[in-house]
């Protein structure tokens, strides 16, 4: 495994910069009626106290008809909700990472009927990095 590589990760890589996929998710986010919790800038907080980090950013989003039946279900669920894209600079090349739904779903042992709004982050990043 490559150092980036995480088992249970899933990374897409993107043709466009950090700023523009951090936008255009947020936008394709609200386009389908879910809410944006937060986009943290870990790279922008580094800078803030002196540090340098590459271009690092963190969407938090999701929708409470799709996560909320996986956090009755398994309450410790919420632990990985909400959804959370991580949308970096990988020595000039723009990747997205999250972790993959099917790893959630073992994880916690979801059924597939209550696992299955998760697996639509699948959809949504194909669609985020497409040319």
């Amino acid at each position: 495994m490559a150092p980036h590589e995480v088992e249970g990760v899933v990374t897409k890589v993107s043709p466009h910069g950090v700023p523009e996929i951090v936008e255009r998710l947020v936008a394709m986010v609200e386009d389908r009626g879910m809410k944006v919790f937060a986009v943290i800038d870990h790279s922008g907080e580094a800078d803030r106290v002196g540090l340098e980090l590459r271009d690092t950013k963190l969407v938090l989003f999701g929708n409470p008809k799709g996560g909320t039946p996986a956090m009755e279900a398994v309450p410790l669920v919420a632990l990985e909700l909400p959804l959370k894209v991580l949308i970096w600079d990988d020595g000039g090349e723009t990747k997205v990472s999250y972790a993959a739904p099917r790893v959630l779903a073992e994880r916690y042992g979801l059924s597939d009927e209550v696992a299955a709004p998760l697996a639509g982050i699948e959809a949504l990043t194909d669609a985020l990095v497409a040319g």
